[in-house]
């Protein structure tokens, strides 16, 4: 065997408690309510990308901010959600993220993510049960629209 004169990382789950209160999450209006705990005076600056990570009785367990953009866009990577929701062991998810136009409606890279992203976490054994779009004013339920 070739050794080399570098060394590996040895990884670690690393969770950071939150004032965010663990809730059952029943519906879309309830997500919409709650992940806007994660959103602050950027909910119209820039785009951020937020996964909701729930336990086998849909109560919240963790979150985490995926990705921040710019004004019209931020990039997903579907790796560190899966990292996440090994990490988390959670047995469903849910995709959150803002649009500062204030246009709730999905572009097709919304809807390309959403897809990838339910595919593998469904390998996962975990459940992509919606992708919710805030706005300001309003919000978007892929689940409710019949698009997940």
């Amino acid at each position: 065997m070739k050794t080399y004169k570098s060394t590996i990382d040895n990884y670690k789950i690393v969770k950071e408690p939150s004032d965010i209160p663990k809730v059952k999450i029943i519906n879309s209006t309830d997500v919409n309510e709650y992940v806007r705990n994660f959103y602050f005076e950027d909910l119209e600056v820039y785009e951020s990308m937020f996964l909701l990570l729930l336990n086998r009785n849909n109560n919240t367990t963790g979150y985490v901010k995926i990705s921040q953009g710019g004004i019209t866009g931020t990039v997903v990577d579907v790796k560190i959600i899966c990292k996440y929701a090994i990490d988390n062991l959670a047995s469903s998810a849910i995709l959150t993220h803002n649009h500062p136009s204030g246009n709730n409606q999905p572009s097709e890279a919304d809807r390309n993510i959403t897809k990838k992203v339910k595919e593998a976490l469904a390998i996962l054994d975990c459940n992509l049960i919606d992708h919710i779009i805030i706005t300001k004013d309003s919000y978007l339920s892929f689940a409710d629209e019949g698009l997940l």
